[in-house]
């Protein structure tokens, strides 16, 4: 029977239907655990909160900042580190992002997910984007809040940081998702956060700016300097005050490629690290 040329493209039409369902339906429930969950909504804040209420002002009268880019004059401390602390804020939110996929991954709805017909690099994907949205919704509202403290950025800034944060939020979530390839316990996750996730944030421009790391060791001051989460933290800082970073933009971009990579054959069952957990 020869079927009108609306029915023969139907099966492309529900594909794309279940692409986008299936994203969806991923990025709703994280959005959705975000909401009711406020316990884990008010930890995302707490910490970046207590750095810059405290640890900021203790520093504030014995660290200097001469003025550097994106600045165009002598600013206080906890102007400096708010754009490190939003990195904070995505960072961790990663990390939990990651926790989360290895408890999914082993009992919860990941698990269904990863043996549906659409392919798990899509799976990966949705997941991330889902977890980069929820970033964004708390750097905005810690935003709100320094704002409230005085801390103001150009208005346009904050419409320009969205990219920033995008970007950003989509790289450290890919580095999470790598590091969820080989965590095979809940338990393991402690020795990610001290060898891993507390490194790199230490090691970076979020506390302190690269001329001071210089002045006190070469050593440390390479280490922060190619740092992906440096990089991240300078375009984030860089778009809040209007300005485009392409260094840093071309080094966040460059490592999202290749943490995403990464992931999508750490999860692959044939040849990432699924595979050896499966075997093992």
């Amino acid at each position: 029977m020869h079927l009108p040329e609306g029915r023969r493209a139907g099966p492309s039409r529900m594909n794309i239907l279940h692409y986008w369902r299936a994203m969806w339906g991923i990025i709703g429930r994280e959005l959705w655990r975000f909401v009711t969950q406020r316990e884990r909504f008010i930890s995302a804040l707490v910490r970046p909160l207590v750095w810059l209420f405290v640890f900021a002002a203790g520093f504030r009268a014995t660290l200097g900042l001469a003025i550097t880019p994106p600045y165009e004059t002598y600013i206080l401390y906890e102007v400096y580190i708010t754009p490190g602390l939003c990195g904070m804020i995505q960072l961790f939110n990663g990390m939990q992002s990651s926790l989360s996929m290895v408890y999914d991954r082993e009992m919860g709805s990941m698990r269904i997910l990863m043996v549906c017909p659409l392919p798990r690099w899509f799976l990966l994907l949705s997941k991330l984007l889902a977890g980069t949205a929820v970033s964004i919704l708390q750097v905005y509202v810690f935003l709100a809040i320094a704002w409230f403290y005085d801390i103001k950025a150009p208005w346009q800034g904050y419409l320009w940081v969205l990219p920033a944060l995008m970007l950003a939020g989509l790289m450290l979530g890919a580095l999470g998702l790598l590091l969820s390839s080989f965590i095979k316990q809940l338990e393991n996750f402690a020795g990610v956060m001290n060898f891993v996730i507390f490194p790199m944030f230490f090691m970076s421009t979020a506390l302190y700016p690269l001329w001071k790391l210089k002045e006190s060791s070469a050593l440390l001051y390479n280490l922060a300097k190619y740092d992906p989460f440096s990089q991240a933290i300078e375009l984030i800082r860089f778009a809040l005050y209007g300005q485009f970073n392409q260094p840093a933009f071309i080094y966040t971009l460059a490592a999202f490629i290749v943490f995403m990579t990464a992931a999508i054959i750490g999860y692959n069952p044939s040849k990432g690290m699924m595979s050896k957990k499966g075997g093992g």
